[in-house]
């Protein structure tokens, strides 16, 4: 059976979108969802100023909005990091998870000398403090929920044109550290071309989640097709983004420990296939009920932000299975 028949997309997708969005947006996407104090809580990135045949926008911001059941939100008044300085072009594309009772926030930071990826830490969705950036290149960081031996998890993509050989031939890894801040034990977790279904760059996406079985990992993978124009706001727009799912080992977590050999989703409705970059899913978030559903949220064409469920241990069946 194949992996889409225990997967539902929300009826209520898309779940945010520019629309709601009580200040400046034309682009909602790339969210990160927790669960924190009592309530669910979604950052998301937010591109303003830009409209349909144009692939400039004024700028780009993070917001924050809250809800009670996870599926009807309501966006805060006013954007939250809007980072701009001399070195410093924006912050974008969040990702959140909650250790020790502390939420974290890793982002992507564009600069004047590469692309950084950044961790900060918030208790209150207002202040924010930044923990560490990266050097060039490198984003997609996610933190997992828990720690090994004392030690901060997280997943990340590099993306090294020349050591690669090649453009957009870029693989998903592990580091782990005492503090959030000093990073090391890098280890290659899964490479681009373990993919079946991928002829391009994979990376992280939602935060894992805890399971008996392993930590229950959501990432992206990219396909390419040069003869195939695809819907977006501009020309020459040639690929896919699919989510993937794997299992990683729970105490060596760059330990792939069953992958499934499919998309978990790939594009198929409206909102999916047509947008600001079409035939785009980027997951973001996943959060484990304690009923057993895992509420999967992702990003859909570079333009809303939506939601499917499925079963725990429906998931952890189909990356075992052989």
């Amino acid at each position: 059976m194949s992996a889409s028949a225990f997967v539902v997309r929300s009826p209520m997708n898309p779940v945010l979108s520019a629309e709601r969005i009580p200040y400046p947006a034309t682009l909602i996407f790339n969210a990160g969802v927790a669960r924190f104090q009592g309530k669910y809580v979604m950052v998301f990135r937010n591109d303003f100023g830009g409209h349909p045949g144009s692939a400039h926008f004024e700028g780009t911001n993070i917001g924050v909005a809250f809800s009670d059941d996870g599926v009807k939100w309501a966006p805060q008044p006013k954007p939250w990091i809007a980072w701009k300085t001399d070195e410093i072009h924006r912050a974008y594309d969040p990702r959140i998870t909650v250790i020790d009772n502390r939420c974290y926030l890793c982002f992507a930071v564009d600069t004047k000398h590469g692309i950084r990826g950044g961790i900060a830490v918030t208790d209150d969705f207002d202040r924010w403090e930044v923990l560490s950036l990266s050097a060039p290149d490198n984003r997609n960081m996610v933190l997992f929920p828990g720690k090994v031996g004392g030690k901060f998890l997280r997943l990340e993509r590099p993306f090294p044109i020349y050591g690669r050989g090649g453009p957009e031939q870029f693989d998903l890894w592990f580091s782990d550290s005492p503090d959030c801040a000093y990073w090391g034990n890098t280890q290659l977790v899964l490479g681009s071309e373990q993919v079946p279904w991928a002829n391009s760059k994979i990376g992280p996406g939602a935060p894992p989640i805890r399971t008996r079985a392993g930590w229950l990992t959501a990432f992206h993978a990219v396909s390419i097709d040069k003869s195939r124009e695809l819907p977006a706001w501009h020309a020459g727009w040639h690929k896919t983004y699919t989510i993937g799912l794997m299992l990683l080992d729970l105490e060596c977590p760059w330990k792939v420990a069953g992958m499934l050999r499919e998309p978990l989703l790939a594009p198929e409705t409206d909102y999916e296939r047509n947008g600001f970059r079409g035939n785009v899913l980027f997951p973001g978030g996943m959060i484990l009920e304690p009923s057993g559903e895992v509420k999967i949220y992702y990003g859909a064409a570079d333009t809303v932000e939506c939601l499917a469920t499925a079963h725990v241990d429906d998931l952890i069946a189909l990356c075992l299975k052989t």
